[in-house]
């Protein structure tokens, strides 16, 4: 075949693409397990680091089994659901169907003798979804931690759930009023609490020009955490108020 010719021109053209199509699908298929696996143990890596254990992925798995003691999957009534695994729930799946369909996983950890909840988030933020994970004390109230991240928030706006600064204002805050009902964390452009020293309150202060994305985590928070009060209520240890 004439080497300067359209016709060899579009079938050299065509076998470059497949082969380096079969190439691409080659590589994903091999790495699809790799890739799965670091989603599992970062999953593990956020849970943890919710109730103050900070770890890399080498680690994660270990401490993750010598922590985390429960792995609850619940139903709307607060029933725990034996048949579902609670660590392979998937909320943006679970968020498509009637919240009486849906599944709840809870992760419960003992760290030191100390009981710690820890609760999956998922909502919206301004361009995408956000999520994360809440731990919260033995009195299912103060908050241990907070973990969020994001699939497109705005650098240095939006994206800043992800600071550790940003989360660190939730430690020790209340989800709960005075009368035991659930009021969540505002995230609050009005805080008129700046150095966050008032914990009882509801309330921190929100990014600066990341106003949607704040709402989109205080929605979240007392969306997910809603879900969770059934089975608290029916736990032997009392919603602790005034801690």
């Amino acid at each position: 075949m004439n080497r300067d010719s359209n016709g060899y021109t579009f079938l050299f053209a065509t076998l470059m693409v497949l082969v380096v199509a079969s190439a691409l699908a080659f590589t994903a298929s091999s790495l699809k397990g790799l890739q799965a696996e670091n989603v599992r143990k970062e999953k593990m890596q956020n849970i943890l680091a919710t109730i103050g254990i900070e770890t890399d992925r080498d680690q994660a798995e270990g401490l993750y089994k010598k922590y985390i003691v429960e792995e609850l999957a619940l139903t709307h009534t607060g029933a725990v659901d034996t048949q579902s695994e609670a660590f392979k729930i998937q909320l943006n799946g679970e968020l498509k169907k009637p919240v009486e369909a849906q599944r709840f996983p809870l992760y419960v950890a003992d760290v030191e003798g100390k009981k710690y909840y820890v609760v999956p988030l998922r909502g919206a933020g301004l361009w995408d979804a956000i999520w994360g994970y809440l731990a919260l004390k033995e009195d299912k109230n103060t908050i241990q931690g907070a973990v969020f991240d994001h699939k497109g928030e705005t650098a240095g706006l939006g994206a800043e759930i992800t600071q550790k600064w940003f989360q660190e204002r939730f430690v020790d805050e209340k989800i709960m009023d005075q009368n035991g009902q659930l009021v969540g964390i505002n995230v609050s452009k009005t805080n008129n609490d700046p150095t966050n020293s008032d914990k009882d309150d509801h309330e921190i202060d929100a990014i600066s020009g990341a106003t949607i994305t704040g709402d989109g985590v205080t929605a979240m928070i007392a969306e997910r955490l809603a879900h969770y009060l059934p089975y608290f209520s029916k736990e032997e240890t009392p919603l602790a108020l005034n801690n």
